[in-house]
C-alpha cells in the first residue's frame, strides 16, 4: 500500500524554475529546451517532436504551484479555471483526477499518465523514477458514483498481470481523497 505522510515536494524558487507553456488540444506544450529537460528530469511530460507536452493534470498542477505559465496560440493567458474547463470538456471526471495527481504529488510521489486498461496513473516508489517500472497503479473515482464491478475486476486482473498494485484513488464528499488498495482473495 502507498504510505501516504504528508511530505510536500520541493518547490524551486520563482527565479529558478518558471515555464512557459502553450495550450493545445492535448495538453500543454513547452517548447524551450531548457525547460524540457528540467520538467522532463522531474517526471513531467512526454517528449514529441521536439517539445514536450504536458497531460492536463501536470499543467494544472504546475499552473497552481507557480512554476507554469500558460498562453493560447493567439498569446491569450489561461488561467486555472480555463484550463480546468478544457480538461472537463474532455473528461467528465477531471476533477477527481486532478485531485488525485495534486495529492500524490505533493507526497514526493512521481505521478505519470496511466498506459490504458482504464487506469488513470502510474505511481512511482520515491526516487524510483527512472531507475524502475511504476509500482502502484491508480484508478481515480468519486464517492457516491459507482463502477461496475466488471470493469474493477478487469482492471484489477491486469494490474495483476503486470505485477502492479492497484490503488483506488476515491474523492470523498469533502473533497479529500483517500487511498484504497484492491486485490483478489480466494476463498479455499
Amino acid at each position: 500500500m502507498i504510505h501516504m505522510n504528508k511530505k510536500e515536494e520541493k518547490e524551486p524558487s520563482r527565479s529558478e524554475f518558471k515555464v512557459k507553456g502553450t495550450l493545445v488540444e492535448k495538453g500543454v506544450k513547452i517548447s524551450k529546451k531548457q525547460n524540457m529537460n528540467e520538467l522532463s528530469s522531474r517526471g513531467y511530460g512526454v517528449k514529441e517532436n521536439d517539445e514536450l507536452l504536458l497531460t492536463f493534470c501536470e499543467a494544472l498542477y504546475l499552473l497552481d504551484k507557480g512554476w507554469l505559465e500558460i498562453e493560447t496560440k493567439k498569446g491569450e493567458k489561461v488561467d486555472f479555471q480555463q484550463l480546468l474547463r478544457c480538461y472537463e470538456s474532455m473528461d467528465e471526471n477531471a476533477w477527481v483526477k486532478y485531485l488525485a495527481y495534486r495529492d500524490l504529488r505533493s507526497r514526493g510521489y512521481t505521478v505519470r499518465e496511466g498506459f490504458g486498461l482504464g487506469v488513470d496513473f502510474r505511481v512511482y516508489e520515491k526516487g524510483e523514477y527512472g531507475k524502475d517500472t511504476a509500482k502502484y497503479l491508480i484508478l481515480s473515482i468519486q464517492e457516491g458514483k459507482p463502477i461496475p464491478i466488471e470493469d474493477l475486476t478487469r482492471i484489477m486482473m491486469q494490474c495483476q498481470s503486470l505485477k502492479k498494485e492497484l490503488v483506488l484513488a476515491v474523492m470523498n464528499r469533502r473533497g479529500e481523497i483517500v487511498y484504497y488498495s484492491v486485490s483478489q482473495l480466494t476463498l479455499k
